[in-house]
């Protein structure tokens, strides 16, 4: 009997010892290493480190210590929830020319021992402007776009896009992209970008593997160096609309095709300082068979959208609802704008505009 009941006490110990491991706060670097190309020297330069609470008890940074003197940081202060980001701002002063490789102990309320992050990169007296060129700055390298489209694709076609890199740093750079999707192919020219030189990915869409009509968007991150992760910062979204095939139609069937009518293809919005604004578009049916509403998208989540009827029988209308989330708008990287695919053959394809102000 007693060393039953030694068993279920060293079991209920051990359950609760488990359940306390268990229920932690985590800190996850979304990039424990950033690299921020060159520095001009007897400047200060801002660098940001990124991360999430990956545990599931709240998570509270309590100190950030550099490595030199030449560095001083901020945080996110106060607990940090499970599933919620925070962000470490690091002023970095160029006063030593050439290559610097600093490190960040992040120290927080889970555990004695630090999160490490490094800061690398290279200060110089004469840095060369790309900033227009490429006004997207990755840190080691710069980017002409981070927003990739393929507009009015027939099914069999296979059209080119073009992403522009400018290697910012001296050491030569190797361009990949991640998550690539089976319908995307990347060719990047040259292979290898030399120090301070320019090149390109050229990327082929391939329509057969594309899956439906109207708008497909996924998203690629450009790999900066080897090792690295997925993040906001290296995300470059895709978007391609495949148009549907009216080619087999013939005369008396166009003659008694729908046709689709707007009452406005250009929507302002005047926020005003409100959260969410809505109009309505009205479309109407002015040909002789019912105008089927195939899909409606929207090309980035600042805009949702509801339609009162998909099918529309002739001289019948419907109401489409857009609204405006202001509090995306910042995050969108291509204009607002959405998208109807539709059985009319004169206007399969129809965009409507949208300007917020």
């Amino acid at each position: 009997m007693y060393m039953v009941l030694r068993k279920i006490g060293a079991t209920l110990m051990l359950s609760a010892f488990s359940a306390t491991a268990m229920a932690q706060a985590k800190l996850v670097l979304d990039n424990p290493t950033n690299h921020v190309g060159e520095i001009m020297f007897q400047t200060s330069k801002q660098i940001v480190f990124t991360f999430q609470n990956k545990g599931n008890e709240p998570l509270e940074v309590t100190n950030v210590l550099p490595s030199c003197g030449c560095a001083k940081a901020e945080w996110t202060q106060g607990a940090i929830q499970p599933g919620e980001r925070g962000q470490i701002n690091v002023e970095y002063d160029a006063n030593m020319l050439g290559s610097f490789n600093k490190d960040l102990a992040i120290y927080t309320n889970v555990d004695k021992n630090p999160v490490y992050a490094r800061m690398e990169g290279r200060v110089v007296t004469t840095k060369l402007d790309f900033s227009g060129d490429f006004p997207i700055d990755l840190g080691n390298v710069r980017i002409n776009t981070n927003y990739l489209e393929f507009d009015d694709v027939n099914r069999g076609d296979h059209p080119v896009a073009e992403l522009q890199i400018f290697n910012q740093e001296r050491t030569p750079y190797r361009p990949e992209l991640m998550h690539l999707p089976n319908y995307l192919s990347v060719q990047a020219i040259p292979e290898v970008i030399a120090g301070g030189r320019m090149g390109r990915l050229r990327i082929t869409l391939d329509s057969e593997k594309l899956g439906l009509l109207g708008l497909n968007q996924t998203r690629v991150f450009l790999s900066r160096y080897m090792g690295d992760k997925i993040g906001d910062q290296n995300e470059i979204l895709v978007s391609s609309v495949l148009l549907p095939d009216f080619s087999t139609m013939t005369a008396e069937e166009l003659a008694l095709a729908p046709q689709m009518e707007l009452s406005q293809e250009e929507v302002d919005f005047e926020m005003n300082g409100k959260s969410k604004v809505t109009q309505v578009v009205t479309i109407t049916n002015k040909g002789q068979q019912p105008l089927n509403i195939r899909t409606v998208q929207v090309f980035n989540q600042a805009i949702s959208v509801s339609l009162s009827d998909r099918s529309i029988d002739p001289g019948k209308t419907a109401q489409l609802k857009l609204t405006v989330n202001a509090s995306y708008l910042k995050k969108a990287k291509n204009r607002p704008r959405v998208l109807l695919i539709t059985n009319d053959p004169k206007r399969a394809k129809q965009t409507i505009n949208v300007t917020v102000k």
